[in-house]
């Protein structure tokens, strides 16, 4: 169980989760539609292939759906610590 007195274990969760975050978007945006583009060729999603949908549109609704998981983990995290709104 976490200590919900320790600052620097709150803000090393907070780090662990904006870090895994950006590997996520990061893996997504960069490596799927850029760096991995010629291995989605033969996978088609939406008319196109999968490497050309991550730099269209799939880098975007990643990232949308990370804003919402961060905003979910971190009120779970600040109710763990006891610093939440409530």
């Amino acid at each position: 169980m976490e200590n919900h007195n320790d600052p620097s274990g709150y803000w090393r969760a907070n780090v662990r989760l904006i870090l895994g975050s950006l590997v996520v978007w990061a893996l997504c945006s960069y490596g799927f539609a850029i760096l991995l583009r010629p291995l989605l060729v033969g996978i088609k999603i939406g008319g196109t292939d999968l490497g050309f949908w991550f730099a269209q549109q799939g880098s975007i609704a990643i990232f949308i759906i990370l804003i919402f998981f961060y905003a979910w983990r971190m009120n779970k995290l600040d109710k763990q610590y006891g610093v939440d709104e409530e």
